[in-house]
């Protein structure tokens, strides 16, 4: 039965990317998500909030000027779903990707599982093709 309702767990789940991915305060997950968090993204499965607060730092390394826009949420019990525009400027190594000084932005889908008020699971799906063929790594298909 959920703790906390639709609304609130909207409220919980936008934290992530306004105020941990977009401000930096990478704190902030201590704060929203459940010590035992998982994260599943391209990057891998990150496990605890120490893992995800490190993965947070990474991602705001390589993109200095790092950005997450919620367009679009809607949450249907415990799940929070949002459509995330990611923007930024390449400054450091990622994925394997030297810096390219080349800006960027793709889509990104956000799946967010929250019990009694905290995040204690995401899927994060971003346009990772997207972004490395914008950062210059991979070239488009058919071209």
């Amino acid at each position: 039965m959920a703790t906390t309702t639709t609304k609130e767990n909207k409220q919980i789940a936008r934290r992530f990317p306004e105020e941990v991915a977009t401000k930096g305060k990478i704190d902030v997950i201590d704060e929203i998500c459940a010590e035992d968090v998982i994260d599943h993204s391209p990057l891998g499965e990150m496990r605890g909030r120490e893992d995800l607060k490190s993965q947070l730092e990474s991602l705001r390394t390589a993109f200095g000027d790092f950005s997450a826009t919620v367009e679009d949420i809607v949450a249907d019990g415990d799940t929070v779903a949002m459509r995330v525009t990611l923007r930024g400027t390449h400054e450091s190594e990622f994925m394997g990707v030297e810096p390219t000084g080349q800006e960027f932005e793709v889509g990104n889908m956000v799946f967010t599982r929250i019990e009694d008020g905290e995040i204690v699971e995401r899927w994060v799906q971003p346009d990772t093709l997207g972004l490395m063929q914008q950062l210059g790594a991979v070239d488009q298909p058919g071209k």
